[in-house]
């Protein structure tokens, strides 16, 4: 259920709802009873929480962000679907903000965002989390390792994970942790001002240990291949991919062999009281009772 049309509109702002991630800090902070604007490029999509009142806008429309944005005095940016344009949706609708008058913004980052990091997108997070330093608003920033949700998605049909990582480690981490972080830091973004935190799993794991333990968990026989990095791009080719794509979806697996995604932070736990959530875990948990 909304929050009534003339009630003060929430001067907490949250990206992301119809989303996974943005989903589950929407709905978390629902049930806390905290009042939320939730910006959303189709209002019509935007979940019914108590609460709550849609604005509609995109990244890349700047008026009409800077309208749903008055008023905003903290901000949850979940970053915006992957595309050619996206650092410069990122850098629209931080303008956009600042213009508006929002005070703080925490935004959802990567794990070793850097201007040179191996992994193509994490560069862009690096880029946007610049701008929002020299934005003048507060900032905090949530640089999650890999979604552990995936790992099981990135086994083709023949039961084989493909990629150049060699014997790199990740330390994968589930969306319900670093939601629960995102919520800590909302409730309270003062106390976590200035911040970065890194929020991994509780464990780094190479690609052939991850399939190792699907394959024990799930009984599905799963294998690591470590593929070159010619044969990266060459087994991608067949999806037609722009060719920014395509170099995201390698230099994932590269910056793990590069052990730009190894080491496992505390942040989590520190900042929720509660251990992050394991691979195994998590499968453990998907499988169906019996």
């Amino acid at each position: 259920m909304s929050a009534d049309a003339t009630s003060p509109r929430p001067t907490l702002a949250v990206t992301g709802s119809t989303g996974w991630l943005g989903g589950l800090v929407a709905k978390d902070l629902a049930g806390r009873g905290v009042a939320q604007r939730l910006l959303v490029r189709d209002a019509s999509r935007a979940p019914e929480l108590q609460g709550s009142v849609a604005a509609q806008c995109s990244y890349r429309d700047a008026d009409a962000a800077r309208a749903a944005l008055e008023g905003v005095e903290t901000l949850f940016m979940v970053s915006a679907a992957e595309n050619e344009d996206r650092l410069a949706e990122h850098r629209a609708f931080v303008d956009a903000a600042a213009a508006a008058g929002v005070g703080h913004v925490v935004y959802v980052s990567f794990f070793g965002a850097a201007p040179d990091a191996t992994f193509t997108l994490a560069r862009d997070h690096a880029a946007t989390e610049q701008h929002l330093r020299d934005s003048g608003m507060a900032w905090t920033f949530l640089r999650d390792n890999l979604y552990l949700e995936f790992m099981d998605h990135m086994v083709g049909e023949d039961g084989v994970v493909r990629g150049p990582a060699g014997d790199g480690r990740a330390a994968v981490v589930a969306h319900d942790d670093i939601a629960r972080v995102a919520v800590t830091v909302l409730l309270d973004p003062a106390a976590h001002a200035g911040a970065t935190y890194a929020l991994t799993g509780p464990e780094a794991l190479t690609f052939a240990e991850m399939a190792q333990v699907i394959t024990e968990v799930t009984g599905r026989e799963v294998r690591y291949h470590d593929e070159t990095v010619e044969e990266a791009y060459a087994s991608r080719a067949v999806y037609g991919a722009p060719d920014w794509q395509v170099d995201a979806w390698v230099s994932t697996y590269t910056a793990v062999a590069a052990g730009e995604l190894d080491g496992v932070s505390g942040d989590v736990e520190r900042l929720t009281g509660r251990r992050p959530t394991s691979l195994r875990e998590y499968l453990e948990a998907q499988r169906p009772s019996r």
